[in-house]
């Protein structure tokens, strides 16, 4: 049996202090663990920060929900990783910072208006105000995940203090109404998609916050947006989540998740089988 250390949070993980959400990590795991049984594949779920147990073959990035607080210990482990990483680390460093999406989109990537504030002042927040002529903004970090530390500001607001880098992008009324698209591909073939809609009088799609999925079937449009994405990678990866968003009636890439998306098991009955297979197949 290949031992495949499946990396996570220590707060995702049984018989701790368990984060909110870590129902999708018992999901995951659920829908994975059969399903890479019948690939000689044994799924063992390891805190990322831990030393991994004995004799693993391979690492495969599960729900390490906490990268971001750490991000250069959470990436100096991946390197020094001596067994193949899925995904890879090259590829996980250049996800792990959002000035990601600013490279799709000077490469023609359909995205969402977004202006970066090395120091969010708020002096560069009004720039940023005055750049759109908008009367809400999205400010979030560079580095992060989760909707954490971010910020809903409306147009002569205080501005809270923000100690990392940011990013600034105009608040999008149709991810209130319609939502966040979700298409979530396995070497680089498309799984499912779903939609993500907000609780009533949010705009965070995270179960955290009373988010919840539908069934969505992927559109034409969008799928072209996330062929366009994922065709700018070197590499395929083995698993990516492109989230997708309505804005001036098309769909824009909002985030290109390449390191430890939920792939939304529910929605996808196909996806531990597709997963499983995919990781065998890769040796």
């Amino acid at each position: 049996m290949v031992r495949i250390a499946y990396l996570c949070s220590a707060d995702t993980l049984p018989g701790t202090t368990r984060r909110g959400d870590a129902f999708e990590h018992d999901r995951m795991v659920d829908v994975l663990r059969p399903a890479f049984e019948a690939e000689g594949l044994a799924l063992l779920p390891c805190a990322w920060d831990d030393p991994l147990p004995p004799d693993i073959d391979a690492a495969l990035i599960g729900t390490t929900w906490d990268y971001w607080e750490r991000a250069d210990s959470f990436l100096a482990v991946l390197d020094a990783l001596a067994v193949p990483l899925f995904n890879d680390a090259a590829t996980v460093r250049w996800n792990s910072d959002k000035r990601y999406l600013r490279q799709l989109a000077e490469s023609g990537v359909p995205s969402i208006p977004t202006m970066w504030l090395d120091q969010a002042t708020p002096q560069a927040v009004g720039e940023a105000f005055a750049a759109w002529g908008c009367d809400e903004l999205v400010v979030k970090r560079q580095v992060g995940a989760g909707a954490y530390q971010q910020h809903r500001l409306r147009r002569g607001e205080p501005v809270p203090a923000m100690a990392e880098p940011m990013l600034a992008q105009p608040f999008l009324r149709s991810i209130q109404t319609d939502g966040e698209v979700s298409l979530i591909y396995i070497d680089g073939s498309l799984s499912h998609g779903l939609r993500k809609l907000p609780a009533d009088g949010d705009y965070r799609i995270q179960s955290l916050y009373g988010g919840r999925e539908v069934p969505h079937e992927a559109r034409e449009a969008e799928r072209a947006v996330a062929q366009a994405a994922l065709a700018c990678l070197d590499v395929v990866p083995l698993y990516a989540r492109v989230d997708l968003v309505a804005h001036e009636g098309t769909p824009r890439l909002i985030e290109l998740e390449l390191i430890e998306p939920y792939l939304y098991p529910r929605q996808g009955p196909e996806l531990g089988p597709r997963l499983a297979k995919a990781l065998a197949a890769r040796g």
